[in-house]
């Protein structure tokens, strides 16, 4: 696929989404959302492609925010109704950030700077792995600008409550050795390992079933806000589809009990 703001690669079953506008920090404009959009989509609905790495162009940054360009050009109404529709997209106004409809795992390979709306992009992910450079805040906070893009839902879900308001309310930055601490991120890795890193798990994660993979990441999802009852009764139905697709389910028993590699049809979807 040809974009002109971002990367689609994909190899191996794994798909690379970059954002690829490395001379302003990969910040995000009008043009880049859109074409971040369109990437997700094409990848969620691609029957071959397994695992996506999520990642920003260059040395310097994963993505600085959104372009301030575009912030700062919001000044007479007719800017400012498209602004208003754009807030109110289903999908998200600084990339796909306000879906929760992909259920293949997303590795974000986080390069440099992660800050405001680059932060929410990187919360898209379900494990993070962050170059020993990598630094990460919630930025929009100098700016007077309020985080409209997830970062507000997600945070909190990923390292909990106070630490996720200390971070919204100072907008203080956080190098990667405490991202790690705190939760953040997955691992911390050298520079120059951080591609060869997520790409190593990526393909691992290929090697599994996916069947099982998909129904268990839904199922975390979709229990965000439940009570614990409602929970259960979530988990219990992704259990219930193993039987939909029991010839892989009894495939995988099988395979244990004559201590074989499993020959999984359809990835065991």
């Amino acid at each position: 696929m040809k974009f002109n703001n971002i990367l689609y690669e994909k190899e191996d079953q794994v798909v690379t989404i970059t954002i690829n506008r490395p001379e302003v920090r990969n910040c995000i404009n009008n043009e880049t959302n859109l074409e971040l959009h369109d990437a997700w989509k094409a990848f969620r609905d691609d029957d071959d492609a397994l695992v996506a790495i999520f990642t920003g162009a260059g040395d310097k940054a994963f993505s600085a925010g959104w372009d301030l360009n575009d912030a700062a050009a919001i000044e007479r109404i007719e800017n400012y109704d498209q602004f208003r529709v754009a807030v109110h997209s289903i999908d998200g106004f600084c990339g796909y950030t306000k879906k929760f409809d992909i259920f293949k795992p997303i590795i974000a390979a986080v390069n440099g700077y992660t800050y405001a709306a680059g932060l929410e992009n990187c919360l898209l992910a379900d494990i993070r792995i962050a170059s020993e450079k990598a630094k990460f805040g919630a930025t929009e906070r100098r700016w007077n600008i309020v985080a409209g893009d997830g970062l507000c839902v997600r945070l909190p879900l990923v390292i909990g409550y106070s630490r996720a308001m200390e971070l919204i309310i100072t907008g203080r930055v956080i190098d990667a050795q405490e991202a790690y601490r705190i939760g953040l991120v997955n691992e911390v890795v050298p520079h120059d390992q951080l591609m060869k890193r997520a790409k190593e798990l990526a393909l691992s994660i290929c090697k599994l079933p996916q069947g099982a993979i998909r129904t268990d990441k839904e199922t975390v999802v979709r229990c965000v806000g439940r009570t614990v009852e409602e929970r259960t009764l979530i988990e219990t139905e992704g259990v219930m589809s193993m039987f939909v697709r029991r010839d892989k389910h009894t495939e995988g028993a099988r395979a244990f009990l004559q201590k074989r590699k499993p020959e999984w049809k359809d990835r065991g979807i």
